[in-house]
């Protein structure tokens, strides 16, 4: 575009650049936008990631075991539910945030009041499996979290372009054995991946995975494109990881550019990769009991229920997106006006 401007001047207080173009037209640019968001040469680089950041607040922990036995995120119900007060619904989202999941002690064991609490976050976000779920293992869905068989380490929802960003359960009712839950920490995972085997992290951020949802007769879910195990932002950040056995789809000719070698690298890197997630120094154990929520981000924390179980059990829980969570997170810990600079 061959367009230059007619007139460049400083404002009298020099605070800002007042331009006007050819057509008469005139714009001002507050010289404070021009310095944070300069490209050509870029001023302050650091600028929207230190105010997206809170200027470390909202730096994520990664966590292995021994790390987490010592500091274990948990927050109080009546907390949260002050409705007089933010200063409860903000604490939990950080640590939701920082840590990737967050118990909520002494909740209601009622479904209602369970609903009341993860609202109090977001609107729940529905599915083919509905809403707000209160359920058992009674195979009423062709789902293997609807059985009371063991389910290993996994993400939920491989199968949508947008999996949810937050999952909440609350086990109502148990009077068996077994069904102990465990969680893992995909960044801690992806740290010591890279750092032991860069080629198989490389492989792992880059081999796309088909995935499905096809349990149902009214249901045959797939993403718009496959995607890999690893997902990076355009720092080189992880942002999201998808890892689900149990809904992968078959791997092809359009998963792999060069089969002969990227084969038998990517079948490595995914064994050494589940060797780490199930380490006992990263895998932590847990047994849910009613009164404790558990609330999770989907897009980092692996959960299982790690053995079979015996008796009634009976859970509830539901999904919120991961866009309107990272949306509360921020207005709740950081100033809407210092967000409103980096647009």
């Amino acid at each position: 575009m061959d367009i230059s401007p007619k007139n460049v001047s400083a404002s009298e207080d020099g605070l800002s650049v007042e331009v006007v173009w050819p057509d008469e037209h005139q714009s001002k640019y507050d010289l404070k936008f021009l310095a944070n968001n300069s490209y050509w040469p870029p001023l302050n680089p650091e600028f929207g990631a230190k105010v997206h950041s809170g200027n470390g607040k909202l730096d994520k922990v990664p966590w292995n075991v021994k790390s987490l036995n010592e500091n274990l995120p948990q927050v109080e119900y009546s907390k949260v539910m002050d409705t007089s007060s933010e200063d409860g619904i903000a604490e939990w989202c950080l640590k939701i945030w920082k840590y990737g999941f967050c118990f909520v002690n002494n909740t209601p064991v009622d479904p209602e009041a369970t609903k009341n609490l993860i609202e109090r976050i977001a609107f729940i976000r529905p599915t083919h499996y509905g809403g707000f779920w209160d359920f058992t293992s009674d195979l009423s869905t062709h789902d293997n979290a609807y059985s009371d068989v063991a389910i290993p380490l996994h993400i939920d929802n491989t199968y949508f372009t947008d999996p949810a960003g937050l999952q909440l359960f609350h086990l109502l009712k148990h009077d068996g054995e077994g069904g102990i839950t465990t969680l893992c920490d995909s960044l801690h995972a992806a740290n010591i991946l890279k750092q032991e085997n860069p080629e198989y992290y490389e492989i792992l951020s880059k081999i796309p995975i088909p995935a499905h949802s096809a349990g149902e007769e009214n249901v045959f879910i797939q993403p718009s494109h496959a995607k890999p195990i690893i997902n990076h932002d355009n720092q080189g950040n992880v942002i999201q990881v998808r890892w689900n056995t149990s809904d992968r789809s078959v791997m092809n000719g359009l998963s792999f550019k060069n089969p002969e070698t990227e084969v038998p690298l990517f079948y490595a890197a995914i064994k050494k990769w589940n060797d780490i997630i199930e380490s006992k120094d990263n895998e932590f154990f847990y047994q849910l009991k009613p009164g404790q929520c558990l609330i999770f981000d989907n897009w980092r924390v692996f959960h299982s229920r790690r053995t079979s179980f015996t008796g009634e059990r009976r859970m509830c829980g539901a999904y919120i997106n991961h866009d309107d969570y990272v949306s509360r997170v921020k207005l709740l810990n950081l100033h809407r006006d210092d967000l409103l600079e980096t647009l």
